[in-house]
């Protein structure tokens, strides 16, 4: 039940990062934009040293888009053609 809880958290986050960077991505790329910014973000807001979740807030959720963010602009950043 945790992971479809983290695959559909993923999909949603990931949604909404595409939507601000104007970022066209599959279910899946959503998906995996959203749960690695998702981490990323959790992980930086506990100071780059927790790795543990908690619940799902609302704050963690805007948090995580703000993540997911960064990640989608590193990726463009780094697969530029």
């Amino acid at each position: 039940m945790n992971l479809l809880i983290w695959i559909i958290f993923g999909a949603l986050v990931g949604m909404f990062a595409g939507w601000i960077t104007k970022d066209k991505r599959s279910l899946l790329g959503n998906i995996l934009v959203g749960v690695i910014g998702s981490f990323f973000a959790g992980w930086a807001g506990s100071g780059f040293q927790s790795f543990q979740t908690t619940t799902i807030t609302w704050s963690g959720f805007f948090t995580s888009i703000i993540g997911a963010i960064v990640f989608v602009a590193l990726l463009k950043l780094f697969t530029r053609k």
